[in-house]
């Protein structure tokens, strides 16, 4: 009775779980993956803040450099002008967006798949091609340039119109997804009440995608104060922060001020991420087990009127798109319209040639490839391995930096980081590689949070049958989850791909003559003058994403025909 007594006072301590062969295998690849992402983003942007401290001797001046930004009214201005143009941009771009997401979801408007592909073509360009399309459309030889009644498109205007143009499909997919899902007895129980088709739109429709609305307006914020393509083209004498740190670096040369206007860009940068997280957080579910989904009914005056809201919008777009093709064969704007292939040859320019245009289609095969198979596996780590949750958490964590970091930021702190003379890493610079570890980090948040909710969906039964019957965790990995997930992995591939087909800002400070990009190819053209070329180069990147997209479509239905017939069930 004594043994029982004391067996009873003193239990048994806890037993850990032993850390099996496999376990350390999967921490040691997780750690690899979060070993890359401090080297690709956590250190640069350490070497980009401490150059903003630092004299052009590298001397540690503490804040005097800061003091010299703010102190300069043309630089401190750029503050002003930057937030004055987001905020415009974000209020027209996230109405707009609002009421042809509406359409799409919530009436019985014809042609909404038509619609759909049209708003979605800005993706396929390089935010420089709008820009150099509106030049085309209002500049001093623009053919209606009279439309701006005697206002000029190089400036404040020019801006506005070409992020509007850049950023809509953007918000548009997140006004999709926020108007995807709703619970028709909302509708009726307003119905019922006799509500008001104006009171049922503010007090159903509206809460229930509040959440996407303030979610798409600070998206929609850090892609316009970060852009770069459209002030540098149509932005004149209206200075932003963006176009002041190229001006910094590659005009003057002023490393230490480029640091420090980058420091000051990354700051609402910031605060736009770290409020959408807040807000994201604060989201509730919106659809219980008992919802019944929402289905429009028809309104022949609310549906002919979406109608003709969405046609005009899809005529300004395909408008921009033409405009920027039809100068890129014209011979000679705006003497000669005859039509010719003379601003094709692009080896007659200065920029890159053709070598430029191939680089980015290596660049883009290697980042789609190498990209889709890092973020991938480090989301499959973070979700499906057991234990080491401090690891886990850290790693999650360094995902989410990326999205913060504007790319022009990302491109000058890899400057700093790789060109410093101790970095046993700097043979790097100058390199496609380096090209391409800054296009992955760059877009890697977004592509991780894709593969999260693909893994999210799969059932924590498949590791522990495998488990227990001791088959390996990768013959899982590559026998079940990728088959399952073969839909999100390839529109990671597909985003990947398209999005360092049309980057510019990230690699603007990388690239060397025998790494020159088409995206970078188009800016250098319109510094030097030449304008149509520019355009020409442009669609080529337009053609090559559309025609690779249409591949994508090919072979995703080939595949998921293969991976995918137990849905079908």
């Amino acid at each position: 009775m004594a043994n029982g007594t004391a067996t009873t006072a003193n239990p048994a301590p806890l037993i850990k779980p032993k850390v099996s062969s496999e376990d350390w295998i999967m921490r040691a690849v997780l750690m690899g993956i979060a070993l890359y992402l401090l080297v690709s983003i956590v250190l640069p942007l350490y070497a980009i803040l401490s150059k903003s401290f630092k004299n052009a001797d590298g001397v540690f001046v503490g804040l005097a450099n800061y003091v010299n930004f703010f102190s300069t009214p043309a630089l401190f201005w750029s503050i002003q002008n930057s937030l004055t143009v987001t905020l415009i941009c974000c209020v027209i771009v996230v109405t707009l967006a609002f009421i042809y997401a509406y359409a799409l979801t919530r009436t019985c408007m014809p042609l909404k798949g038509l619609f759909k592909g049209v708003a979605l073509l800005p993706i396929l360009m390089p935010s420089l091609l709008p820009a150099i399309s509106l030049v085309y459309l209002f500049g001093n030889q623009g053919i209606i340039k009279e439309w701006l009644f005697g206002y000029e498109i190089y400036g404040p205007i020019g801006i506005v119109m070409g992020e509007c143009f850049y950023v809509f499909p953007h918000v548009l997919t997140i006004m999709l997804i926020a108007m995807a899902n709703s619970d028709a007895r909302l509708y009726e129980a307003s119905d019922a009440l006799g509500a008001s088709k104006i009171k049922t739109f503010f007090t159903v429709t509206l809460p229930s995608v509040r959440y996407g609305v303030v979610s798409a307006f600070f998206v929609c914020f850090t892609l316009v104060i970060t852009d770069f393509g459209v002030p540098k083209v149509v932005g004149g004498k209206y200075n932003v922060l963006a176009t002041d740190i190229y001006k910094q670096v590659v005009g003057r040369q002023d490393f230490e001020m480029g640091a420090v206007v980058s420091m000051v860009l990354l700051l609402p940068a910031l605060f736009a991420f770290a409020a959408d997280r807040l807000v994201q957080r604060k989201q509730v579910a919106l659809l219980s087990a008992r919802a019944v989904p929402y289905q429009p009914k028809k309104n022949a005056g609310v549906d002919y009127g979406m109608l003709a809201f969405c046609g005009v919008m899809g005529f300004i777009l395909v408008s921009v798109l033409a405009m920027a093709a039809y100068a890129s064969f014209a011979t000679f704007w705006p003497y000669n319209l005859s039509l010719s292939l003379k601003h094709y040859a692009f080896e007659m320019m200065d920029g890159g040639g053709w070598d430029a245009y191939y680089n980015s289609i290596e660049m883009a095969a290697w980042t789609a490839v190498i990209g889709t198979a890092m973020v991938f596996t480090g989301a499959y780590l973070v979700e499906k391995s057991k234990g080491f949750h401090t690891g886990r958490a850290a790693m999650q964590l360094l995902c989410m930096v990326p999205m913060a970091v504007p790319g022009l930021v990302l491109g000058l702190a890899y400057v700093f980081f790789f060109n410093a003379p101790d970095n046993p890493l700097g043979f790097l610079y100058h390199t496609m590689p380096i090209l391409v570890i800054c296009t992955v980090t760059h877009f890697y948040t977004v592509s991780h949070l894709t593969a999260v909710t693909a893994l999210k969906q799969l059932d924590a039964e498949f590791e522990s049958v495998s488990q227990s019957l001791k088959v390996p965790f990768y013959k899982t990995f590559f026998r079940i989850t990728v088959p399952v997930c073969m839909p999100a992995i390839l529109d990671i591939s597909m985003y990947l791909f398209v999005n360092a087909m049309t980057t510019v800002s990230a690699v603007v400070f990388l690239y060397s003559p025998d790494t020159a990009l088409a995206s970078v190819a188009i800016l250098n053209m319109d510094d030097a003058g030449d304008v149509a070329p520019a355009a020409a180069m442009g669609m080529m990147i337009v053609g090559t994403a559309a025609a690779v997209r249409l591949v994508h479509a090919g072979l995703t239905r080939g595949i998921l025909g293969r991976t995918q017939a137990w849905r079908k069930r």
